[in-house]
């Protein structure tokens, strides 16, 4: 008697949408400065007498705590993208370095025409990139039982 083992497949769409996700939201904290969280400089009066409590914490250590704990989780983020993109290859990274990671906002077509692939190449390594960066950030998506992709 022989037992097969059959892998879930991948849903190819799912798992592209969640790796430009996560490539898009490293955009955005990389333009991130929490200014919401500044201090308050004008003094807010209360009708109501505050509760006597052990704990005192004025908005700007609130504000303080808030930016650090942004800061951190900001940093620990771009950091897990950044060793994930360099554990690709070195074609699959510099596409995805050139196309997502850059500052500026550029297509497909001028990242492959700089990097002199075929438009054919180009989307073969960028699907390729996807899946590794799916598996190596964990964010894959699997098709449930009975779907077909």
């Amino acid at each position: 008697m022989q037992l097969t083992f059959k892998l879930p497949e991948i849903d190819r769409d799912a798992t592209r949408a969640a790796v430009e996700s996560e490539l898009e939201k490293y955009q955005m904290y990389l333009l991130m400065d929490p200014e919401e969280y500044e201090p308050k400089i004008t003094s807010s009066f209360k009708l109501v007498p505050s509760a006597p409590s052990n704990q005192f914490h004025s908005s700007t250590e609130e504000a303080a705590i808030k930016r650090l704990d942004m800061e951190n989780k900001r940093k620990d983020y771009l950091l897990k993208i950044q060793r994930a993109v360099n554990r690709l290859a070195y074609q699959e990274r510099s596409l995805i370095v050139k196309r997502y990671l850059s500052d500026d906002e550029v297509y497909d077509y001028e990242v492959y025409n700089e990097l002199g692939f075929s438009e054919r190449k180009y989307y073969r390594l960028k699907a390729r990139a996807f899946y590794k960066l799916a598996f190596i950030l964990r964010i894959e998506v699997y098709l449930e039982a009975g779907e077909v992709s």
